[in-house]
């Protein structure tokens, strides 16, 4: 029973027992709990949540890096702003998924090695024609959306955008495992693809991309059985752990090596002064410009035009040199 039975009902039920004469029947105190509302909520035991929310709030912190990653570089790529955001993320049976997927659409199969199965690309015809359309040169202006399915050009077309959401999604997932995911298979019709037991629990996340004007949707699917090896690394400390985690010694060093190898341009500077350009254009060798820096002053080295040492010159083996003598802290005269 739902309800909790008031204080009148427990002082009924307490006198029943002692006197054995209960001033109203058990079924009057029961009938009267059962008048109350109750908040029923069913329970489908072929849809069990396997995945918990602390994990799912992962996935979508993960997806929502996927999202900014893949805007940046489908703008980059189409010469327009391209906005993508995570919009959805639930727990579903696979045969829910694939119901609720127009038909025909752009359903894409992804491998995800070492991890056994596949996942699920969707993307809407909504958003794929306009993509097309920019491609070969249109402006979406007057666009129609036809229902059918793609033409074989029209996939190759399509390929290159899904070729840069399959890497961008290699390179989100790299800090939780190291997967690398390809596309594996290509279906107009996804009542064709069964990757799963249609009851199989799957986890869809859904994207929303925006165009000028259009807009679609993008939709991954990943199946329980697939991303169960992974589970316990995303609960939440784990994750905001790993988010947080200190470069290794390794690391450093090969950052610095390779820091080491970096070129930079460095400049000394003698003095500063004004001359007219009267004086400037009949300079002549063996001429002397006058400044108000003392010759016994330092001198300024900058490196990529930051003043960063003071020093002096002197020479060496017959060469110029400059020694630092210094570090320059904040902004100093020339």
């Amino acid at each position: 029973m739902a309800d909790v039975l008031d204080q009148a009902e427990v002082d009924a039920l307490l006198s029943a027992v002692a006197t054995g004469a209960p001033e109203c029947g058990e079924s009057e105190v029961f009938s009267r709990a059962r008048t109350k509302p109750q908040d029923v909520r069913t329970y489908d035991f072929k849809r069990p949540e396997r995945v918990s929310k602390d994990q799912m709030r992962s996935l979508e912190a993960i997806h929502e890096g996927f999202a900014r990653n893949f805007g940046a570089s489908l703008s980059a790529f189409l010469r327009t702003i391209v906005e993508v955001r995570v919009a959805t993320i639930e727990q579903l049976t696979y045969s829910e998924f694939i119901h609720s997927l127009p038909n025909p659409t752009c359903f894409n199969l992804l491998s995800c090695a070492p991890l056994e199965g596949q996942i699920c690309l969707e993307i809407s015809p909504l958003i794929v024609y306009p993509i097309i359309d920019r491609l070969l040169g249109g402006s979406n202006a007057e666009l129609f959306i036809p229902q059918r399915a793609l033409t074989l050009i029209e996939w190759r077309l399509v390929e290159r955008i899904t070729n840069r959401a399959v890497s961008t999604l290699t390179e989100v997932w790299s800090g939780l495992v190291d997967v690398k995911f390809e596309l594996a298979e290509t279906e107009s019709n996804p009542h064709l693809v069964q990757i799963v037991a249609p009851n199989e629990v799957v986890v869809v996340i859904g994207l929303e991309l925006k165009m000028g004007s259009r807009a679609g949707t993008m939709t991954f699917c990943l199946p329980f059985n697939v991303i169960e090896p992974v589970m316990t690394k995303l609960a939440t400390q784990g994750w905001l752990a790993y988010q947080r985690k200190a470069p290794s010694q390794e690391q450093q060093q090969r950052l610095a090596s390779n820091l080491k190898r970096a070129e930079l341009d460095v400049r000394v500077f003698l003095a500063e002064t004004t001359i007219t350009m009267d004086d400037l254009l009949h300079l002549q060798p063996g001429d002397i410009i006058r400044t108000a820096k003392p010759a016994s002053a330092e001198l300024t080295l900058q490196v990529k035009d930051r003043s960063k040492f003071a020093g002096r010159v002197y020479q060496n083996k017959g060469m110029r040199v400059f020694r630092i003598t210094r570090p320059i802290e904040g902004e100093e005269p020339l």
